[in-house]
């Protein structure tokens, strides 16, 4: 980066950016009053107008405490403050309100208890190069984002991501973006939060097409966010209110909401207790089902034509999370795979097949591919089959490409191809000392060309041949390159 400031006028006041070659980077740009004191578990209120001129030249405070490198292989650092709802703004035309270019609109992922939107995986500068203005959002996590409070409001996290996309409309256009033209993209959560915000009707109009990676969607039941919520102010000592919660730091609600639910294990000493629990029960600290801001669950409202007038692109990586039971390979070995898929809930007229089509995994990898598949692979079928039902464009990808370090075309590997940010920090110790550039070339031009076009430049997924883009070396289209995935669909929805 120059020393060379650039300053553009935002509806809350004068926001002070860096000039880089070719672009401009505006960092944590505050686009609500800080979630604190009496807005802390509020839906969030936009930012008051500052006097002066307010530096964006580094990141803004993220709600991530500390780094959760157990939850994310991505590098996505903790930066202190109470100005936690902020923006990060890529763009190679500021101040230059006739550019009138794409928008994309990144939501990171971390299961939504954890990632930063400060992570150099996700810096827009290729983007800008490619003459799209980038938007990466941060949100309030865990259960201060979702969960269930007495006389809150639900989804707060969603109420974020919904005030962040009003902020790019009234603003957009005076960093050279165009808000008839935003594209919400994310990762994991990141991912599933897209989709979750296809679903919510009060958020329609604020973005026009949407690429899920890795979508995990949350959907939980409005009752089971209230178990949970009871449970965390039990555990706590204090009505389950906003005063009653408002008594217990940051700190103390971090502590709560990790022994309510665990991701990754719990202290039973049984180290399949947590992939078991999130391949059966999903994540606890996410977007509920409100009936309300979020009227019902992502796939129903999908099966019923909701945000049928979006372009979609969708899909995951080949191995999500094969990779997580890795270490206690051997051991596994000695485990029944049937048993344990059993209590993940897979029916048992379906154990034997499923196990018989990834024989050369090891249980292991059956365990782990199993959880690939339940979570990201086999929905991401069913909701472009349910698409297609209702003529919504819609296009379905794998990322194949093996890593040569973590094995398999692991999670989070694509990111920093979708980015073009392969010389980012830690980038090799996820895709080893020389990523290919052919490849990162491929899937990033295929984001800048749907983000501008409304056409990533593969084949439509449609229901004669369920075709899917492999993104490997090389790339191609392949006829029903989700088959595998099937299996694991009710019955009546396998064919």
């Amino acid at each position: 980066m120059s020393d060379a400031r650039i300053d553009v006028t935002t509806t809350a006041g004068v926001v002070r950016g860096i000039q880089r070659d070719g672009s401009a980077a505006f960092l944590g740009i505050p686009f609500a009053e800080p979630p604190v004191g009496d807005l802390r578990f509020a839906a969030p209120v936009a930012h008051r107008r500052w006097n002066g001129v307010l530096d964006a030249t580094r990141y803004g405070a993220t709600p991530q405490r500390k780094a959760l490198a157990e939850i994310t292989l991505i590098p996505e650092p903790s930066i202190a403050g109470t100005s936690t709802l902020n923006v990060n703004v890529f763009t190679p035309a500021p101040g230059r309100t006739d550019a009138a270019l794409p928008v994309l609109v990144w939501i990171h992922g971390g299961g939504f208890v954890a990632g930063s939107p400060a992570s150099p995986w996700y810096d827009g500068a290729a983007f800008s190069r490619d003459g799209i203005v980038t938007v990466s959002v941060s949100y309030r996590l865990g259960f201060d984002g979702f969960g269930w409070i007495e006389d809150a409001p639900h989804n707060r996290g969603i109420r974020d991501w919904i005030l962040a996309l009003e902020w790019v409309r009234d603003n957009i256009a005076r960093f050279g973006g165009d808000p008839r033209r935003v594209t919400i993209a994310g990762q994991s959560a990141g991912g599933g939060a897209v989709l979750s915000l296809l679903a919510v009707p009060s958020a329609s109009a604020l973005f026009h097409r949407v690429i899920s990676i890795s979508g995990a969607t949350s959907d939980l039941p409005l009752a089971a966010s209230e178990d949970a919520g009871r449970a965390l102010a039990a555990a706590g000592g204090v009505l389950p209110t906003r005063t009653g919660l408002s008594t217990l730091d940051e700190k103390e609600i971090l502590r709560l909401q990790a022994a309510v639910a665990p991701m990754g294990g719990d202290s039973s000493g049984d180290p399949l207790d947590g992939i078991v629990a999130l391949a059966a029960g999903g994540l606890i600290w996410g977007p509920v089902v409100d009936g309300d801001l979020l009227p019902e669950p992502v796939a129903v409202a999908i099966a019923n034509g909701v945000g049928a007038d979006k372009q979609l692109v969708l899909g995951a990586t080949d191995n999500e999370f094969n990779m997580a039971l890795a270490p206690g390979a051997a051991p596994l070995e000695a485990v029944d795979p049937a048993l344990v898929l059993g209590r993940m809930g897979l029916p048992e007229e379906t154990v034997a097949g499923y196990i018989a089509m990834h024989d050369t995994l090891g249980t292991a990898g059956v365990l782990g591919q199993f959880v690939t598949d339940r979570m990201f692979r086999a929905p991401a079928l069913a909701i472009a089959r349910e698409r297609i039902r209702h003529d919504a464009p819609t296009w379905l990808y794998r990322f194949a490409w093996p890593s040569p370090t973590m094995g398999g075309a692991c999670h989070c590997l694509d990111v920093p191809f979708f980015f073009d940010s392969l010389a980012a920090d830690r980038v090799d110790v996820i895709a080893g000392s020389a990523p290919p550039q052919e490849l990162a070339d491929t899937v990033h031009g295929a984001a800048v060309q749907f983000i501008a076009t409304g056409d990533p430049g593969w084949t439509a997924f449609d229901d004669a041949d369920e075709s899917a883009r492999v993104f490997d070396l090389p790339s191609e289209d392949v006829a029903h390159g989700y088959a595998d995935a099937a299996a694991l669909l009710p019955v009546d929805e396998r064919a």
